[in-house]
């Protein structure tokens, strides 16, 4: 465990390291990643979410499985509920079971049922940016060839916020 903390630590860039030493005190972060996490990797970032919402930081994120579901579980386990934002791409009623139920613990769900007619994918890209317009640093979880959350890291960087990706592969 303490070595992959290291690993995280160790592929901040330059930029984001002062950023975090030069704490301002907590911050809006957004989390995204990709719904295809090994369950190690879920459980480092459901860690890294508890942490964050400890030291005061306001999560947002959406609530899909994989990496949102644990940022979720991370979060909720921190005992902060006002600390923690789940923005849907669409109603609640279109989630997976599975993440319905999640979600029933969660206090602050934003759903987006005008994308209730769209793609998933597009419904998605609307959501991203929506929580990348409420945060002041981004972390997210991706494959190489997870085309919509490197989407979503540029249009980050383009905002001028903090970006932290982390490749799964």
């Amino acid at each position: 465990m303490l070595s992959a903390a290291l690993t995280l630590y160790a592929a901040l860039a330059d930029e984001e390291l002062l950023a975090i030493q030069q704490n301002d005190g907590p911050k809006n972060l957004g989390f995204f990643g990709t719904r295809n996490m090994g369950m190690t990797h879920q459980k480092l970032v459901e860690i890294l979410s508890y942490a964050m919402v400890s030291t005061g930081n306001h999560i947002y994120t959406s609530g899909a499985t994989g990496t949102n579901a644990a940022v979720i579980k991370g979060a909720l386990r921190a005992e902060a509920p006002d600390l923690l934002t789940v923005i849907l791409p669409q109603s609640l009623s279109r989630q997976p079971q599975e993440s319905q139920e999640l979600l029933s613990q969660v206090q602050n769900v934003v759903e987006m049922p005008e994308h209730d007619k769209l793609s998933l994918m597009d419904a998605s890209r609307f959501c991203n940016r929506e929580i990348i317009s409420k945060v002041q640093q981004v972390i997210c979880f991706a494959f190489h060839d997870s085309r919509l959350l490197l989407e979503t890291c540029v249009e980050a960087k383009d905002s001028k916020k903090i970006v932290t990706l982390f490749y799964l592969d």
